[in-house]
C-alpha cells in the first residue's frame, strides 16, 4: 500500500488526523520513571534505557488513538549511540504496534550526501554481502530544502523506490520564520510560495490511490491565511502541521491546511500531550499510571478538539 494510503487509512480508522510527538526531555520527564533506572555503569546508557521504556508507555497509551508519533532524533542524538540506539527501538516498537513513524530529522546536503541520507533514513544500505537492509526505516522525514532543487532530487528518488514519504520545510511555525520564507522575489512569490510551486510538482510523481502524495510539506498551525495559501498551491501534498497548542496553534487555526475531504494534512503536538499539563509538584510525585492518564486524556482532547473544527468547516469530510 502507498504510504500516504497507509497513513490516510490511519487517521480514518482513527478519526484522528493527529500525531504525537516523541521528544523525551529528561527535565521534564517524571520523577517515577527516573527512580526505575538500573545502574549499568554507563550513564548515557541508564538515560538511553530509561527514554526507550518511557516512549514504549506513551505509545502503548496512545496507538489506538493516533495514526503516527513522531520522534524528533535531536533528543536522541544528544546521548550518542545509546540514544540513537533507543531512537531505533522506538521506532520499531511505534511500527509493531501499527504506528507511522514521522522521523523529524531536517536532513539535506547534495549528491552523494543527500543521497546517503535517504537511503539511512528511508531506504537501504549496503552490506558486506551485497545484500541491501533497512537501517533507520522510518516511513517519513522532515528535510530542509535551502540547498536548493538537486538536494530534494535523491530523497524524492528514495520514497518512490522504497515506499517512503518526506515532508519539506516550507512554512515553519517558530517566530523567526518569516525572517526568511515571507521575503518576496522579483515574481511577487515569498519564498514558501516559491517552494510550494516544487514540492507539488514534486509531489505529482508519487500519488496514492486517495489522490495524495507523501511528498509533503511542513506547515505551521501559527500562521493559518499563509497556510490556506500554501494549500491551495499544493493539493496533493501531505501537510505535517507543527505550532498547535504550547506553540499557539488552535483547532480553528489548522483548519486551512486541509482540503474538503478532511485530509491533506497531519497535526503534531509534543509537549502538549507529553509535558504541560503538569506541575513541577506533580512532576516529582505522580505515579505512571496518573501520568500516562493524563497523556491519554491530552491525546483524547486534542482529537476531539480538531475533529469538531474540521466538522464544522467541512460537513461532508470523509470521516
Amino acid at each position: 500500500m502507498h504510504i500516504a494510503d497507509k497513513l490516510i487509512e490511519n487517521i480514518i480508522q482513527k478519526r484522528n488526523p493527529s500525531v504525537i510527538g516523541l521528544d523525551p526531555d529528561l527535565d521534564k520527564i517524571p520523577q517515577c520513571y527516573k527512580n526505575c533506572l538500573t545502574n549499568t555503569g554507563n550513564p548515557l546508557e541508564q538515560v538511553a534505557e530509561l527514554i526507550y521504556q518511557y516512549n514504549r508507555d506513551i505509545i502503548d497509551t496512545i496507538h489506538m488513538l493516533v495514526p503516527a508519533v513522531k520522534p524528533q532524533i535531536a533528543f536522541y542524538e544528544k546521548y550518542g549511540s545509546y540514544g540513537i540506539l533507543a531512537f531505533e527501538k522506538t521506532v520499531q516498537y511505534a511500527r509493531s504496534r501499527d504506528l507511522i513513524v514521522i522521523e523529524d530529522g531536517k536532513r539535506n546536503d547534495i549528491g552523494n550526501t543527500a543521497n546517503a541520507y535517504a537511503q539511512a533514513h528511508l531506504g537501504t544500505v549496503e552490506t558486506l554481502s551485497g545484500d541491501r537492509i533497512p537501517a533507520f526505516d522510518v516511513d517519513f522525514l522532515t528535510v530542509s530544502p535551502f540547498l536548493g532543487r538537486d538536494s530534494i532530487t535523491p530523497f524524492v528518488d528514495v520514497c518512490i523506490s522504497c515506499n517512503k514519504g518526506i515532508f519539506v520545510l516550507v512554512k515553519t511555525s517558530n517566530a523567526g520564520s518569516g525572517e526568511i520564507q515571507d521575503i518576496k522575489r522579483e515574481d511577487g512569490l515569498t519564498v514558501s510560495q516559491t517552494l510550494a510551486g516544487f514540492v507539488e510538482e514534486k509531489a505529482k510523481q508519487f500519488v496514492g490511490a486517495n489522490g495524495y502524495s507523501s511528498i509533503g510539506a511542513v506547515v505551521g498551525a501559527t500562521y493559518p491565511e499563509e497556510a490556506r495559501l500554501l494549500r491551495e498551491r499544493m493539493p496533493t501534498s501531505y501537510f505535517l502541521v507543527p505550532g498547535y497548542g504550547v506553540q499557539g496553534g488552535g483547532a480553528h487555526d489548522v483548519v486551512p491546511c486541509f482540503n474538503a475531504d478532511g485530509l491533506g494534512a497531519i497535526v503534531n503536538s509534543s509537549r502538549g500531550i507529553l509535558y504541560s499539563h503538569m506541575s513541577d509538584d506533580t512532576r516529582n510525585s505522580c505515579t505512571k499510571e496518573a501520568y500516562l492518564r493524563n497523556v491519554y486524556h491530552a491525546t483524547k482532547a486534542m482529537q476531539e478538539e480538531i475533529y469538531s473544527a474540521l466538522k464544522r468547516s467541512y460537513p461532508n469530510m470523509r470521516y
